[in-house]
């Protein structure tokens, strides 16, 4: 079962591995990230970030999408992670029993596209109209969206974040 769904272009770091992963309880953190699944580097490297006990899958988004379907999830306290609003479409698309949506740090180190600026949208959201797009896309679908990068952080909701 998904504990816990966070967009946060980070993937696994401190706040992840330290806190976010003791407050939520989760005994498996899933990345769902194409490119972190193409780079045995970066692979590697979010394993190290990863918390010790705590069983972690870094997979392409269609993959992290067939790991949560498959029945055995459900027994199991998952902490997904994606690092674009994007992929978030893509997996609450396809995904059921997200219980909400958290968005920590987006859009500060995230190259932007060509000829599409980043704009600021509250603390430590930045967005192109794209991304825009897709945020508001996630708000359509009626699951709540909150930004929140820590647990003791009061969480905002992010409703009228993008109007």
């Amino acid at each position: 079962m998904i504990k816990m769904f966070r967009i946060d272009e980070r993937l696994i770091h401190g706040q992840i591995a330290i806190k976010w992963s003791r407050h939520t309880g989760v005994d498996h953190i899933v990345v769902g990230n194409d490119a972190a699944a193409n780079s045995p580097i970066i692979q590697k490297s979010l394993k190290m970030a990863a918390p010790a006990g705590i069983k972690t899958a870094i997979r392409g988004v269609d993959d992290a999408i067939a790991l949560l379907n498959d029945p055995r999830c459900e027994s199991m306290k998952i902490l997904m992670l994606v690092n674009s609003p994007e992929d978030a479409e893509r997996v609450v698309a396809a995904v059921s029993g997200i219980p909400y949506i958290n968005i920590g740090n987006y859009g500060r180190i995230a190259p932007e596209k060509p000829g599409m600026p980043r704009k600021r949208y509250g603390n430590n959201i930045y967005c192109d109209e794209v991304e825009v797009e897709s945020f508001k896309h996630l708000i359509a679908t009626g699951l709540k969206c909150i930004y929140q990068t820590t647990p003791e952080e009061p969480a905002e909701d992010i409703t009228n974040l993008f109007k």
